[in-house]
């Protein structure tokens, strides 16, 4: 199953570029805006064109800020893609610029670290991965309230690898403390959503398809149920969930579910 993280709220100068302490800095708000139209629209190309265009803008101009947040939206999008060797060019790149720009113990900096983090769980390499999710617990235990959006999202991406190494009763725990702060929060039903599938693959994982079998099939009506919870925006980040959960609703047999939810993302990204 697919992790997820949401956007995060970055520090914004106020105009496409500001002169602030010399340092002509873009817009990250308005280049992240412009980034979610083509995403809402499955138009990968011209999101990775118009994220490596303001990244060379924010070079040309040493708005090393700006870059952190076009680095995070590239790493994002090439773990999306599949994109190995791409994703991990940027992991390094952003790893440098959390030093160069002495972001030390920040939210900034562990939000980097998470989507590191990620891209290097995505592609086998879980226990680097670990050390990096542990890096932004402490930040963000630290520096954000409980419920925060962004804590839930830690949890469930660092249950993920948890359980590729093995370690099931620490993955658990973070399962449980993802589904927590999601409840809490308003919208982030398809978040939960992911974290059940999540939970039935570490099942799987710890204990093999049949001894599962139960747990899973809760685990699948529960993400259901969510999924189809009344009055949830259909956006974007709605239709990657679906497009997401959808084959493994068909892994575990549930074909009309996967059917639906790949109908349904289809459907939000052709704009109907």
């Amino acid at each position: 199953m697919s992790d997820y993280i949401k956007k995060e709220d970055y520090e914004e100068p106020a105009c496409i570029f500001c002169k602030k302490d010399e340092i002509k800095r873009i817009d990250s708000g308005r280049v992240i805006e412009k980034l979610d139209e083509y995403l809402n629209r499955n138009d990968y190309l011209s999101a990775e064109r118009h994220l490596k265009y303001w990244a060379q803008e924010a070079e040309l101009n040493g708005d090393g800020r700006g870059l952190v947040t076009l680095y995070n939206e590239l790493v994002g999008l090439y773990r999306k893609l599949g994109r190995e060797s791409e994703a991990l060019e940027i992991c390094e790149k952003l790893s440098a610029l959390i030093e160069s720009e002495n972001l030390g113990g920040t939210v900034t900096a562990a939000t980097a670290y998470l989507n590191i983090a990620t891209a290097l769980k995505s592609f086998s390499q879980a226990e680097k991965a670990v050390t990096l999710y542990e890096k932004t617990k402490e930040i963000y235990e630290r520096e954000l309230a409980k419920t925060d959006s962004r804590l839930g999202g830690l949890y469930n991406n660092m249950g993920l690898a948890l359980a590729d190494t093995g370690e099931f009763e620490k993955a658990k725990q973070c399962f449980e403390n993802a589904l927590s702060i999601m409840s809490s929060n308003d919208g982030c039903e398809p978040e939960q959503a992911i974290t059940y599938l999540n939970m039935a693959t570490a099942a799987e994982s710890e204990n093999g398809l049949e001894n599962s079998e139960e747990f899973i099939a809760d685990c699948v009506m529960k993400a259901d149920a969510l999924l189809e919870t009344e009055g949830l925006k259909h956006d974007g980040n709605y239709a990657f969930v679906c497009e997401k959960c959808a084959p493994v609703f068909g892994y575990y047999g549930y074909f009309l579910l996967q059917k639906k939810y790949s109908e349904r993302a289809n459907l939000i990204y052709e704009g109907n």
